[in-house]
């Protein structure tokens, strides 16, 4: 590795880094901490990798190590990348950790930050700085890595994109549309404007250039014809231009959006033959055009949210996480835990997984299970209205029987999902009304993971079981922890970019760890 990318970092103090850490001995360790870890933390071998994902230029390039440090305080004060310049110049904490005490210019600029981050996800180093924070937490020798126990969960971040409703959607992605048009022809932009007879598009506000009574349905089936008039007009005068024209790609990423809208927001008018606002919400809805992959949520049935959900996976008895990406909102959770768990693997042998039962469905589950991993969750809850739920039934997989309450058995057929009491049996029965209905008998529905499911209703019904699920805790948390550090909205943009913000997060989370215990040493 070239030594003008090579980020040195002396051990030693100088005197006034001693000045300012003695000045920091109270409030503001942390930095002192980064001081003090920064040549580990960025050996040889990491600084190699890092050099390798981003080659700076220039006569005096900025350690890609450097910056990666820059992006941890970032995350640790919550600033941007300008603001980030002015600290680096100004705050005596960040030259610490930087290693430029008294300097007179920061050692980086805004545009090196945007550009190290991009070569940092077209890499997945981000990944790499957080498992730097495990090596870490290996080499001090107080933690077990033979068998570990993981944890994960999810927390809503909300998103940084612009959320609209289905008019303003429609009349942003029609003036995309112009704009991208315009510079495709190069012309201005009120030219095709006029060229294209479009009267809405030039508009600072879509609601008021239609100026009617919105709470009048007629009033709104009108607007909303003008509307979808003028989006005719702009797509007819588009197919119009040359082959090479539309085919631009901003122009033609900008029609894909606006007709992607037009299709989850609108449906057909069975009054009219025409298009109305769809009644309901489309299933994976985009929400903004600022923030394409943005999507609504819910983390309960009382709470919605709209953005992404951000998943993490740490290590019960280190305290550490191991893993932290950013999903759309809408994508279940069992989705991801593939991605999760098999990051825990790459630092020892899973035998305990706690985790919310949103994670139950995924395929990994059976996986796991069969390798001996003890999985703990609550399990799902089956209601039958007032009648007795599943719960009631003794399901004895051994045995290959499912009893009812009045201790009436069904046969457990290989191969059927369903287990059926015979009708006769339950007409017959003294408890029929509490428990069904239905004219052919009782029916109990068996899980794949039936066996499994046993087990966790079990482990829910002792005191001793109980006190294992709450273990589950320590990644609420871990969760806490990170939603004061990250805030609750997302500074990005876009799944990936957000999940590199929560991975530097979760760096910062474990240094803090690691401080804590170099301290209490």
């Amino acid at each position: 590795m070239p030594t003008s990318i090579r980020w040195t970092c002396p051990t030693e103090l100088t005197a006034d880094e001693k000045r300012i850490a003695q000045a920091l001995h109270r409030i503001g360790k942390f930095y002192v901490f980064l001081r003090e870890i920064r040549a580990e933390l960025f050996d040889d071998a990491f600084q190699a990798e890092l050099a390798t994902a981003y080659r700076p230029r220039g006569t005096a390039p900025v350690p890609p190590a450097l910056l990666a440090m820059v992006l941890l305080l970032q995350a640790y004060d919550q600033v941007g990348d300008a603001e980030a310049v002015v600290t680096a110049h100004l705050d005596p904490r960040w030259q610490l950790a930087l290693g430029c005490v008294g300097t007179q210019k920061a050692p980086f600029s805004q545009g090196v930050l945007v550009k190290f981050r991009t070569r940092l996800i077209a890499h997945d180093l981000d990944r790499k700085l957080l498992a730097r924070t495990i090596e870490l937490a290996k080499r001090t020798g107080k933690f077990g890595w033979q068998r570990l126990q993981a944890a994960l969960d999810s927390s809503p971040l909300l998103g940084a994109g612009r959320i609209e409703d289905t008019w303003n959607l429609i009349g942003r992605a029609l003036s995309a549309v112009v704009t991208c048009a315009a510079k495709a022809v190069e012309r201005p932009r009120a030219q095709v404007i006029a060229e294209a007879g479009l009267t809405l598009a030039d508009r600072s506000s879509l609601k008021a250039a239609l100026d009617i009574e919105w709470d009048d349905p007629a009033a709104q089936a009108t607007a909303l014809e003008r509307l979808l008039a003028e989006v005719d007009r702009i797509e007819r005068w588009v197919a119009a231009q040359p082959a090479t024209t539309r085919a631009t790609p901003a122009l033609h990423a900008a029609l894909t959006a606006l007709q992607a809208v037009l299709a989850q927001d609108l449906e057909p008018d069975p009054t009219t033959g025409g298009r109305r606002i769809r009644r309901g919400v489309a299933r994976g809805r985009q929400p903004s055009l600022g923030d394409p992959a943005m999507r609504h949520g819910r983390k309960s049935r009382s709470r919605p949210f709209t953005g992404y959900k951000r998943h993490l996976v740490k290590l019960v008895d280190v305290d550490l996480i191991v893993e932290a990406i950013a999903r759309p909102a809408n994508e279940p959770e069992h989705a991801t835990m593939a991605m999760l768990t098999s990051e825990v693997a790459r630092h020892g042998l899973l035998t305990d997984l706690w985790l919310d039962r949103g994670y139950l469905a995924s395929p990994e589950i059976p996986a796991l299970h069969a390798r001996g991993v003890a999985v703990h969750a609550k399990p799902w809850t089956a209601r039958n209205g007032d009648r007795f739920p599943k719960h009631a039934f003794a399901i004895r997989l051994t045995e290959g029987v499912v009893e009812c309450p009045a201790h009436q058995r069904a046969a457990i057929v290989p191969g059927r999902a369903t287990v059926q009491f015979p009708a006769d049996t339950c007409r017959a029965c003294s408890q029929r009304a509490a428990c069904t209905t239905a004219a052919t008998g009782r029916s109990i529905a068996l899980h794949p993971q039936e066996a499994l499911l046993q087990q966790l209703r079990a482990t829910t019904r002792t005191s001793d079981g109980r006190a294992i699920l709450r273990r589950r805790t320590t990644v609420e948390h871990s969760l806490a922890r990170l939603d004061h550090t990250q805030g609750k909205k997302a500074r990005y943009k876009g799944a990936r970019k957000n999940t590199l913000d929560l991975r530097r997060c979760a760096t910062v989370i474990n240094l803090q760890r690691l401080a804590r215990l170099a301290h209490a040493a």
